[in-house]
């Protein structure tokens, strides 16, 4: 019998979205781009929740214990705004740090326009679930998830979560070769 499908949250945090002020545009995005850049089943787990500490932590820690995801993608609430609170929560919800990805999305965004300084993205892992916040801006989502998601198939592997495979005429994962 084929393994069960990988387990992904998607988290668009976001007061007005949340709200229904205006339309969730990065949450789609993540998953178009996940539809795209996987070569094995997956199933979503989707969330619209809105700003604040304690609804992060808790969603982060509903999708990783609860649901069994593998990889939470989040979108929103990384910039310096008082509410803007999903990095800190993020980390109260994990384990460990893994702040690489931050650093190399900051990089490439900082390619693009000089206010990526602003953008506190972090990566974490909660048990055997790897959490990445991404940015806000379905072309910036874009540009992060080029940037890191070589290497989230391999760490997710590491931290003993579901196996993830890339298309690699879309992204390349990579893997050490084995000796």
């Amino acid at each position: 019998m084929p393994p069960a499908p990988a387990k992904i949250g998607v988290v668009t945090i976001s007061d007005r979205a949340s709200a229904g002020v205006y339309e969730d545009i990065s949450g789609p995005a993540i998953e178009a781009w996940l539809g795209k850049a996987l070569s094995m089943p997956f199933q979503l787990e989707k969330r619209v929740i809105p700003d604040g500490f304690e609804s992060v932590r808790d969603t982060l820690i509903e999708l990783a214990d609860k649901e069994t995801c593998s990889l939470v993608l989040t979108t929103g609430g990384t910039g310096p705004a008082p509410r803007d609170l999903t990095p800190e929560a993020t980390l109260a919800a994990a384990h460990r740090e893994l702040p690489g990805f931050g650093e190399l999305m900051r990089a490439k965004s900082l390619e693009q326009t000089p206010t990526a300084i602003l953008s506190r993205q972090t990566a974490a892992h909660r048990g055997a679930c790897l959490i990445v916040n991404l940015p806000g801006s379905p072309r910036s989502i874009d540009l992060c998830l080029r940037a890191v998601f070589p290497a989230i198939p391999y760490c997710v592997e590491l931290i003993g979560g579901a196996w993830l495979d890339t298309d690699p005429a879309f992204v390349k994962t990579v893997r050490p070769a084995k000796k």
